[in-house]
């Protein structure tokens, strides 16, 4: 092997692409999304998994609501208004889910929804 050789393997693995903030959230919110829905789909079996899914969730939500309730944040008012509005359904339909008095399914759709905006804003800026 090559000096240039192994000189282009050593720079290309460290080489990383660009994340952007709304990669990173995409990112988290896709892979709790995904948790979330398996562990409902197993919540018969694996009840423990569903619930620790369920608090990941909560997590998730009580972050973004702490992110749009900081003065600095850069979102549109009405924007951070829905998601910190958002985050407060999460959190009670949450302890509904647990109180098995509602189903799981549009804490789901809440997810996918905002996944679906932020793949659009990726798209166009």
């Amino acid at each position: 092997m090559t000096p240039q050789t192994l000189a282009q393997r050593a720079y290309a693995q460290t080489a990383a692409p660009t994340r952007t903030p709304r990669d990173t959230e995409y990112e988290a919110i896709s892979k709790i999304t995904h948790r979330l829905k398996a562990a409902a789909a197993r919540k018969a079996t694996d009840f423990g998994a569903f619930v620790q899914a369920l608090h990941e969730n909560r997590r998730l939500w009580t972050l973004l609501a702490t992110g749009v309730s900081d003065d600095d944040n850069a979102l549109p008012h009405d924007l951070r208004a829905r998601i910190f509005y958002l985050a407060e359904f999460t959190e009670q339909h949450s302890s509904q889910v647990l109180g098995n008095n509602a189903a799981v399914e549009p804490l789901l759709e809440i997810n996918m929804a905002v996944l679906r905006g932020l793949r659009q804003m990726r798209a166009t800026g």
